[in-house]
C-alpha cells in the first residue's frame, strides 16, 4: 500500500468587515476546524479574508488555484441576494466547468432550518485540477453543509447527506489526490473500483 498523499486547500472568506477588522472572522476557523476532523490526508491550508469585490475574489481564486496549486478551494460568505453578495458571479468568471448539484444539494440542506434558504445563490465550479465550492456564511450552516443531516428520530424522515461526502471522489475525476476522510466525521463516497487503501498519510 502507498502512503496517503497530502492535499492543498484554499480558504477564503469572504466579508467586508471581517476584512476591515470591524469584527472577527469564524469563517476559516470553522472550515478548518471541520476539514482538520474530517479528512485524514495531511493538508497544506492556503487562506485569505477578502473583502466582497467581484474582481479581488476572481483573482484570488485564480492565484490559489493556478499559483499556489491548491486541490480544493472553499469560499464563505456573500452569496445572498445583497447588492455587495457577488462571490458567485467571481466564482463563475472563472469556471472552466459548472457543477451545479452542489449548489441544489446546500440548498436543499439549508431549507431544513430556514425558507430563507431559497435566497442562498451557492455555486461550485472545476478550474483545471481544483474544485471551487461558495458556502454559507455561518460556522453551524458551514458544518451542517458538509457534513448534512442525520435520519430523524421518526424513520420515515431519511438522512440528508452533506456535500462532502461527494467532494473527494469529485477531485478524483478531475486529476487532484485521493482525499481520504474518517468515516465517523464524514463517509466519503467512491464506487469500488475507485477505492483504494493508503497507510499513514504522507508527510
Amino acid at each position: 500500500m502507498s502512503e496517503l498523499p497530502s492535499v492543498r486547500i484554499g480558504l477564503v472568506s469572504i466579508s467586508d468587515r471581517a476584512s476591515s477588522g470591524v469584527y472577527e472572522d469564524l469563517g476559516i476557523p470553522a472550515l478548518q476546524s471541520w476539514l482538520g476532523t474530517a479528512v485524514r490526508n495531511i493538508i497544506h491550508w492556503e487562506t485569505r479574508l477578502i473583502p466582497d469585490d467581484q474582481s479581488g475574489i476572481s483573482a484570488t481564486l485564480v492565484e490559489l488555484v493556478d499559483a499556489q496549486r491548491c486541490d480544493l478551494v472553499l469560499t464563505t460568505g456573500g452569496t445572498g441576494p445583497a447588492p455587495r453578495d457577488v462571490t458567485p458571479e467571481a466564482t463563475l468568471a472563472v469556471a472552466h466547468k459548472v457543477m451545479p448539484g452542489f449548489g441544489e444539494q446546500m440548498r436543499q440542506i439549508s431549507l431544513a432550518f430556514v425558507p430563507t434558504a431559497i435566497l442562498s445563490r451557492q455555486v461550485a465550479v472545476i478550474r483545471g485540477t481544483a474544485l471551487i465550492i461558495n458556502l454559507p456564511g455561518q460556522p453551524k450552516a458551514i458544518a451542517e453543509t458538509l457534513a448534512g443531516l442525520p435520519a430523524g428520530a421518526n424513520s420515515t424522515q431519511p438522512p440528508v447527506h452533506g456535500i462532502f461526502a461527494a467532494v473527494p471522489y469529485c477531485v478524483d475525476l478531475i486529476g487532484g489526490p485521493y482525499i481520504d476522510t474518517d468515516a465517523a466525521v464524514c463517509k466519503a463516497f467512491r464506487p469500488k473500483s475507485a477505492q483504494r487503501q493508503f497507510t499513514s498519510p504522507a508527510g
